[in-house]
């Protein structure tokens, strides 16, 4: 096998996955956030987010195939890219994610009491400040207005950098940090 990091990904299909799984030839690990997998998983997926991925914790289930899966496939390829450069040989990664899955008719573990996902968090508050900043601003002092513009620069930044400071400081309310059965996280 080349030593170069494209050979070492592996992307593989549902049909794939699920029959490595049902085989048990395969450890999925879920590398979403916590409230991303409280609300919705592939059952028997085991959680390390990519916001704390260590691949050292990974070494002792090297027996089995090792797939990541996030919601689209782009945090399972920085996570795969993490575990090459820490020196595993080969990973796999759902191509397309968690949807691809759902689309093949797989079941997902759901959990309706899970909190709201991280991305409408952001929504919701984000419209909020602007919307407040926006009446204050009207009623009573244009000053206000900066607030809009500052979340608008906030999303702005969000969107071209791939990082989002208020999902950071929102994962840290405690109700997203219980949001996890902690049986199923890898720390």
């Amino acid at each position: 096998m080349s030593s170069t990091a494209e050979s070492q990904l592996q992307e593989i299909d549902v049909s794939m996955l699920k029959h490595w799984l049902d085989r048990g030839e395969a450890v999925l690990i879920d590398v979403r956030e916590p409230t991303e997998y409280a609300s919705e998983h592939i059952p028997g997926a085991r959680l390390m987010p990519l916001s704390a991925f260590d691949p050292s914790k990974l070494m002792p289930l090297t027996d089995k195939r090792i797939v990541l899966q996030c919601q689209s496939g782009n945090r399972s390829t920085q996570a795969a890219q993490k575990m090459l450069a820490a020196g595993f040989d080969q990973v796999a990664h759902l191509q397309g994610g968690l949807p691809t899955w759902k689309a093949a008719g797989y079941k997902t573990e759901v959990n309706k009491n899970a909190p709201i996902s991280m991305f409408r968090q952001v929504q919701i508050v984000a419209g909020s400040l602007v919307l407040i900043g926006t009446v204050l601003g009207a009623w009573i002092s244009p000053w206000f207005l900066l607030l809009s513009g500052l979340v608008g620069t906030g999303l702005a930044f969000a969107g071209i950098t791939n990082t989002c400071a208020m999902a950071m400081l929102l994962a840290k309310l405690p109700y997203n940090r219980r949001a996890v059965h902690t049986g199923n996280m890898i720390f």
